[in-house]
């Protein structure tokens, strides 16, 4: 089974040593993506945009892999603040209220720099 892989150019890619994106078959799993955008963190202290941004540049991967979210079959969010979680959830919520994924959305001590405050990853299935 060929493996393509997809990058956004975020400097933490080649450091690290990951992708945005792998595509297996009919399955894209997508890295845990956080609100950067030419290196800057967007929506600094508001966790409803950072998660805004998130799904966009998911939603942007998934395109370029040949899916959409409609393909999406699992979320896993973590937030630095539970007590935040009515505006993730609210931002996801936007693009997955009729889709449904199966999610999960946990609380972490702290994400790789301060100003971030939500990481999100994704599963989507190509069906059909």
């Amino acid at each position: 089974m060929k493996k393509q892989l997809f990058s956004s150019g975020a400097m933490w890619e080649d450091i690290v040593g990951y992708s945005r994106a792998v595509k297996t078959g009919n399955v894209i799993e997508v890295s845990g993506t956080t609100a950067v955008k030419n290196n800057e963190i967007v929506g600094k202290g508001d966790y409803y945009k950072q998660s805004k941004h998130i799904l966009e540049i998911i939603e942007a991967v998934l395109i370029e892999a040949g899916a959409t979210m409609a393909n999406v079959v699992r979320t896993r969010i973590y937030v630095c603040d539970i007590s935040k979680w009515q505006e993730v959830g609210k931002a996801h919520g936007e693009v997955f209220k009729k889709i449904k994924p199966a999610a999960t959305m946990v609380e972490v001590s702290r994400l790789v720099d301060p100003d971030l405050l939500v990481e999100i990853e994704a599963t989507a299935v190509i069906t059909g």
